[in-house]
């Protein structure tokens, strides 16, 4: 009896990792169900874009069907949009948006997480419960880095199609082919499918000439998964192939012009840090691990002449891989390179072909686990060097938990929510609910009896007008066409000829196409007290009255609304919302 139970206690002590697991899942989810829409969650690239574009869809029935005029920065086609064929925009589609939002974070973590295990499953086999505890460490990590929530799943999913063309490659069943069609509804072409596909293409070519074989299954794989993203991102491709050939803002978008110097800055700086939108936390510990491993491991190979292990190592070829993906990264703004990319592919001018760098947190996970794994097999470690690998690699999930970054709601929540309750008084941040404070716009609605008249937003983000069902002529959108941002350009000159900031951002790129400040103030700041010196509203109001617009909602109380011609309606405000919304019309 008492061998019995001394044998469960060890198998407790020795499995600790699942229930650390489970429970870094639960906690996340308790989070965000215990603060419900006062969850703090990041606004830039997220609420103010992906969030408020998906509600609009809804609100205007334009999920699905066929092509239809969109309420947004003056009319555009619903085929700019998101696919209603992808698994995060259908959580939209079928649930509130707060409650999608969570459910597609959460899904991102599940996904990368049963990934990744049944990925190791399969390469491993029967040693794979050797190295379970590193796996469901590191799957945990990697599930969870804080990457762009849009496209989490698409980040994340990455081992589900190596598990699938492993699968092809072994046995190539019919069902095979099949999930690898459906791949799609986790990833994005834009982001990730074009870049599969070409490596798709060199692996194929790799092959032929290792095995002198036409391999024709792996080959298949390529027009499968071509005709996955076709068919689950056909809006997109409609749009390329069969849309108007009107310029757009991707034609006029100044890009870099870098120096060979700036462009191994700009390569050294994502190898360690990456780019927000792809954070994964590895500068802080899987960084350095992965570093001492390949100098350690390198340094051995060179003082036993093992020069074959160097080139087969598979630890030095996932590092090269990484490389190579911030090496493109800092080309991109090189211009002769740049030009070298368009003049060989003229169809792909303006492409950002840099987006190679989105492989690296799958990559770096990937040779955190190797780094690891060389320690683990390492002249056949015993248990107390195993449980002190297994902690290094939890450590690496409580560096993407608790670090802030971008993304990192979980540690937004938290920051926040504790700031409240040991100062006393709350956060300067914007809750979910706050940012779009829709029982606020709802009552202004039905106080000015709203009817779907064109409006413009000042002192907010205009997706917060686009969540709450009001036409805007401005908006943020990186696909828009350039007429139109010509003639957004005369609406706002008024800003733009005082402020060469602005001037320079909104001419040079455009995607925002907001009514700006002549003094250069951040007018559209996310935060709960915003406070302005210049509360005059730089607008043209005869091309607003040329291009149908009615209503100015403002956070700012408008100092020159007379000059312009308008009429201050009142100001609103509810206890629920931190804004104080005044409304003119035109």
């Amino acid at each position: 009896m008492k061998n019995n139970q001394w044998t469960w206690k060890e198998k407790m002590l020795q499995n600790w990792y699942v229930p650390f697991v489970l429970g870094i899942f639960f906690l996340q989810v308790f989070l965000f169900v215990f603060f419900g829409e006062d969850s703090f969650i990041a606004v830039h690239d997220n609420l103010d874009l992906f969030v408020a574009d998906n509600k609009m869809l809804a609100n205007q029935h334009a999920f699905f069907g066929s092509p239809q005029t969109i309420l947004f920065l003056g009319g555009i086609s619903r085929d700019v949009f998101g696919s209603e064929l992808s698994l995060y925009n259908i959580l939209y589609a079928v649930f509130p948006p707060f409650i999608a939002y969570v459910i597609g974070y959460l899904l991102k973590i599940l996904i990368g997480f049963t990934g990744t295990i049944a990925l190791a499953k399969a390469v491993y086999q029967e040693k794979y419960l050797s190295y379970r505890g590193l796996v469901w460490l590191i799957a945990v990590a990697y599930a969870m880095i804080p990457v762009f929530p849009a496209y989490g799943i698409a980040f994340t999913s990455v081992p589900w199609l190596l598990l699938i063309l492993k699968r092809i490659w072994e046995k190539g069943k019919w069902y095979d082919y099949l999930l690898l069609f459906f791949y799609p509804l986790l990833s994005y072409f834009s982001y990730f499918g074009f870049f599969i596909l070409a490596y798709m293409c060199l692996a194929w070519i790799y092959f032929i000439v290792k095995y002198r074989k036409p391999m024709a299954s792996f080959f298949f794989t390529i027009p499968t998964l071509a005709m996955g993203y076709v068919c689950m991102e056909y809006r997109l491709f409609r749009q390329m192939l069969f849309g108007k050939t009107e310029a757009t803002i991707r034609d006029t978008m100044v890009n870099g012009q870098s120096t060979i110097g700036e462009v191994l800055h700009s390569s050294l700086e994502v190898f360690t840090k990456t780019i927000f939108h792809g954070q994964d936390s590895h500068l802080y510990w899987v960084l350095p691990i992965c570093i001492l491993a390949v100098v350690f491991c390198n340094g051995l190979y060179l003082y036993k002449k093992q020069w074959k292990k160097i080139v087969t190592d598979p630890l030095n070829g996932v590092m090269v891989f990484i490389c190579f993906n911030c090496l493109i990264y800092g080309l991109y703004d090189w211009k002769p390179f740049r030009d070298l990319f368009e003049l060989l592919l003229p169809p792909l001018k303006g492409f950002q072909f840099n987006r190679t760098i989105f492989f690296n947190p799958f990559l770096w996970y990937l040779a955190f686990f190797l780094a690891l794994k060389k320690l683990w097999d390492f002249r056949e470690s015993n248990s107390w060097k195993k449980q002190l690998l297994l902690g290094m690699a939890a450590i690496s999930t409580l560096v993407v938990l608790l670090v802030p970054q971008v993304y990192n709601d979980f540690y937004s929540n938290c920051y926040h929510h504790l700031y409240e309750l040991v100062k006393g008084k709350e956060s300067s941040q914007l809750s979910f609910g706050e940012f779009y404070s829709e029982d606020l716009f709802t009552a202004i609605k039905e106080e000015i009896g709203y009817q779907g008249e064109w409006a413009v937003a000042f002192g907010m983000h205009p997706a917060v007008l686009e969540y709450n069902g009001i036409a805007t002529l401005d908006g943020y959108l990186g696909l828009y066409a350039e007429s139109y941002k010509e003639q957004f350009g005369r609406l706002i000159a008024p800003a733009l000829e005082e402020s060469e900031e602005y001037r320079s951002y909104f001419q040079d790129w455009g995607a925002r196409a907001y009514v700006y400040s002549g003094s250069g103030e951040n007018t559209f700041a996310p935060v709960r007290n915003l406070e302005v010196s210049d509360t005059k509203l730089y607008i043209d109001p005869q091309v607003f009255a040329e291009m149908g617009g009615t209503y100015v909602f403002s956070r700012v109380e408008i100092s020159n609304e007379k000059e312009l011609g308008m009429e201050c309606l009142g100001s609103f405000h509810s206890k629920n919302s931190p804004y104080e919304i005044y409304v003119y019309k035109n």
